[in-house]
């Protein structure tokens, strides 16, 4: 595939080189790209679909998954599109105002997903710890108006970062070595002093990391303790099974997340397109696997996805049944066939 240049040398145009040292492999490394970004979309679409046919599904822990199914979707979006150009086209250029809404947006929708699993630690300490109280704590209202809650903080706590590199002089190159714009990698970039820019950002990730990460250690650790009070063997397993999947999607997001900031930040004898593939995988790896972990592990919305599947298939035999014409007389048999295959 010849390679469309469309890079320009103009002075608020940056240039994203996509992974250094791995040119020659762009086109095989993009496909692993556009089938987790299918895959995630697809995944987390029908989860939508079937929580909003299903009128069963439209309670307070469904709610959370669809709002973290929304974050899934845009994480990739922000990301895979601008890759795939890089990959297969070579549309490197981008805006400093196309960058530095990318990075608003990715680091915004990484601090809603962060959120968003602290409201499902508290949705599962409510449940575990006071279920009878569970309709009045946390309605449908109450979610919302935690979900908003989240979004502005988010909004709030990211926005001072583009603004603050929005006022810094870049230097000449304007070469990113990244598919993506990164707090990081355009911190590199800037001439000037950007201490402040700097310190807002690294005391940024820790305090909201690890606020986050205390309230859900908190909501656990008051599970636990609720757990070892019941005396059934049969009801610590019930109960720890409500959590599982909760905690296998809190492990694929934070430990990549944690592994990639650490080596970005410390790990300076790493090669450069390690920290990039890991920075990349991080925002693709979870939104990709959320769904599948949620369906396996929730017997309730595995039932719905598969109800809601097979129903859709069986509609396809009946349209496609109902539209076969059969002049010699031989529908009823041609519809069998249909309705066995």
């Amino acid at each position: 595939m010849a390679p469309f240049n469309f890079t320009h040398s103009d002075a608020s145009t940056f240039i994203l080189m996509g992974i250094p040292g791995l040119e020659a492999a762009h086109i095989w490394i993009s496909i692993p790209f556009f089938t987790f970004y299918i895959i995630s979309l697809l995944g987390n679409v029908m989860l939508l679909s079937v929580v909003s046919k299903e009128q069963t599904l439209q309670k307070p822990m469904y709610l959370l998954l669809c709002m973290l199914a929304l974050t899934d979707i845009a994480t990739p979006t922000f990301v895979v599109p601008k890759a795939l150009g890089i990959f297969w086209f070579n549309l490197k250029g981008i805006t400093l105002a196309g960058c530095l809404t990318q990075m608003f947006f990715l680091h915004t929708i990484s601090v809603m997903h962060s959120s968003t699993l602290v409201t499902m630690a508290f949705d599962r300490y409510v449940a575990i710890c006071n279920p009878l109280r569970y309709a009045t704590i946390l309605s449908n209202a109450q979610i919302a108006k935690l979900g908003l809650a989240g979004l502005i903080r988010a909004v709030l706590f990211i926005l001072p970062l583009p603004l603050l590199l929005s006022q810094q002089t870049f230097c000449a190159n304007h070469i990113i070595p990244h598919t993506q714009c990164e707090h990081i990698a355009l911190e590199k970039m800037v001439c000037g002093d950007f201490t402040v820019s700097r310190i807002y950002g690294f005391v940024l990730m820790f305090v909201i990391s690890g606020f986050d990460l205390t309230l859900i250690a908190m909501s656990y650790g008051l599970i636990i303790r609720a757990v070892l009070r019941i005396s059934s063997q049969k009801a610590h397993q019930k109960a720890l099974n409500t959590c599982t999947a909760h905690i296998c999607v809190m492990l694929t997001y934070y430990t990549p997340t944690f592994f990639s900031i650490l080596t970005h930040r410390f790990g300076q004898g790493i090669a450069p397109y390690v920290h990039i593939i890991l920075a990349d995988l991080y925002l693709l790896i979870p939104p990709m696997l959320n769904p599948i972990i949620y369906g396996v592990k929730t017997k309730e919305l595995r039932d719905k996805v598969v109800k809601y599947t097979c129903r859709s298939s069986a509609d396809t035999r009946d349209n496609i049944s109902s539209g076969l014409q059969c002049p010699s007389g031989n529908c009823q048999i041609v519809r069998e066939y249909v309705n066995q295959h």
